[in-house]
């Protein structure tokens, strides 16, 4: 079962039963889930914000982490309140599991959700996804790890080039608590594998 609408959501809009997130990208009134709207995305970094009810961040927060991010030594998204965490993590696709691969996206896109746009009085820019977003599209999901961390130790990351805007929220900081929201997706032919092994021991499959 799903968890309820956290009280701190309850003045959020809703699509589809589901909390549009602050940094949700909206075109043409409708929420395009999985996709940031990169300038609330920045604001909610800066300014401390939670992702989905867009209220100040408090004694603790989440970041989403994944192998990836943890190399960097930061995460990109902007961080979660303890009671907003479990509810994204029911109904985020990419996290609860139900999404075993990350969408393929075009080079070039006319709308947000990557299909033409309909609306010719407001024709979408041509945008060309970040470089994470090629690297990811089409293949397996990752691990990803909901990571605890008190609001005291909040610190920005910023690029080598000493770029003003910020990378992300730093993880480079005492952790209080890990907790794995799903693995990651193995290709087949490791998945096909690690059963054969799994039947030879006489061990369950998972």
């Amino acid at each position: 079962m799903s968890p309820a609408i956290p009280v701190r959501c309850l003045a959020r809009p809703l699509a589809g039963g589901l909390v549009v997130p602050y940094v949700s990208l909206i075109h043409n009134g409708h929420a395009v889930f999985g996709s940031l709207d990169a300038d609330r995305a920045r604001h909610a970094v800066l300014q401390r914000l939670c992702q989905i009810c867009a209220q100040p961040l408090q004694e603790r927060f989440f970041v989403i982490v994944r192998p990836a991010d943890q190399e960097r030594g930061c995460s990109p998204e902007p961080a979660l309140h303890p009671e907003c965490q479990p509810y994204t993590a029911a109904n985020c696709p990419m996290l609860n599991g139900t999404a075993t691969h990350y969408r393929s996206r075009p080079v070039l896109a006319t709308h947000p959700a990557g299909r033409p746009c309909t609306d010719p009085s407001r024709p979408c820019p041509e945008q060309t996804p970040d470089q994470g977003h090629t690297a990811r599209s089409g293949r397996p999901a990752e691990r990803y790890e909901a990571w605890m961390i008190a609001a005291r130790h909040y610190q920005l990351a910023f690029p080598q080039d000493t770029s003003a805007v910020p990378a992300g929220i730093s993880l480079d900081v005492p952790v209080l608590r890990k907790r794995v929201r799903r693995e990651a997706v193995l290709p087949a032919g490791p998945t096909a594998l690690l059963d054969l092994v799994r039947t030879a021991l006489g061990l369950e499959q998972p």
